[in-house]
């Protein structure tokens, strides 16, 4: 595909994985999903955990695996932006289980069901009908980003894998990998500032690295917290530093720079809360610190969104 930069593919979409082994991180999960490939026996699923960590690529390189060149013909994907009410269960979801596909031996057609927490109740309890009376020659595979918003119904006819955020070097492996792909120049503050916006995200990770290089033509932490928008953790760390060394006065004056400067309290406080995590200092001074910002996180959540709690 011949493409300039002005119209570029989506990083997320050119570098999705195409196989299991590809898949970065969740590697208990996508084990097991390579042992069902292996045997090709597939039950129903539920795939949980937050969004951007690889359920849906897991099951597309999973179906790509097992039906080989029937994958065209063999899978239908419906995502949250598809209508998902009663009648596309009753009509849709319905008619592609009784088609007839011509598989290898052994295999199924698959359902996947994207972002399946937000389909309605009385949806989930028409799918679960259907779940029982095409076993024979239908699986579904749901991803969901909460599973306790799937009926208990569904959840029994199903096993569920559950996902969890990547490790931070786990997202900065992938992103020198597709760095190195896309000839994008970087250094690795940049990097790491990507990974500590992502938090475990790798959909978000990839994009803010576009993002960022699109906007800046390299990747360094300051372009990166331009573009993601972010306060920089490197004034929020000098705030701490000031703290304990008992600077209120300096520590006050650097959080009220980052409120004049036009951060919400919400994203001050969070990131307030990573820094901190992540400083090294005494276990109870950090228990200490991380309960104040927390009852802070909590009163401007509550709508207080005042100078006044930061």
């Amino acid at each position: 595909m011949n493409t300039t930069n002005a119209f570029e593919a989506p990083w997320v979409e050119k570098h999705r994985p195409e196989f299991l082994h590809e898949i970065v991180g969740n590697s208990e999960a996508v084990s097991r999903l390579q042992a069902i490939a292996a045997v090709g026996n597939l039950p129903n699923i539920i795939l949980a955990g937050p969004p951007g960590i690889g359920k849906t690529t897991s099951v597309l390189c999973l179906a790509r695996e097992m039906l080989g060149d029937s994958y065209k013909n063999a899978v239908l994907e419906l995502n949250a932006s598809d209508a998902r009410g009663i009648d596309v269960v009753r009509n849709k979801i319905k008619m592609f289980a009784q088609k007839k596909v011509t598989l290898p031996p052994g295999r199924h057609k698959l359902i996947i069901l994207d972002e399946a927490d937000s389909m309605t109740a009385a949806a989930q309890q028409a799918l679960r009908r259907t779940m029982e009376i095409f076993s024979n020659t239908t699986r579904f595979a749901l991803a969901c980003n909460n599973s306790t918003k799937i009926i208990e119904p569904i959840q029994s006819r199903c096993a569920v894998l559950r996902y969890t955020r990547l490790s931070d070097a786990e997202v900065l492996s992938r992103l020198q990998d597709v760095a190195a792909k896309e000839s994008v120049s970087y250094d690795v503050s940049g990097l790491e500032a990507i990974v500590f916006v992502a938090e475990g995200d790798m959909r978000n990770a990839l994009n803010s690295m576009q993002s960022t290089v699109s906007g800046f033509g390299t990747v360094s932490s300051e372009s990166v917290f331009k573009i993601c928008d972010q306060p920089q953790p490197l004034k929020i760390r000098a705030a701490l530093e000031s703290l304990r060394k008992g600077g209120l006065r300096e520590a006050q004056d650097i959080i009220m720079g980052l409120w004049a400067a036009g951060y919400a309290a919400t994203d001050i406080i969070q990131t307030l809360f990573k820094v901190t995590r992540a400083l090294d200092m005494p276990e109870t001074q950090k228990l200490d610190f991380i309960r104040e910002i927390g009852f802070s996180h909590m009163r401007i959540a509550q709508g207080l969104n005042t100078q006044l709690q930061l």
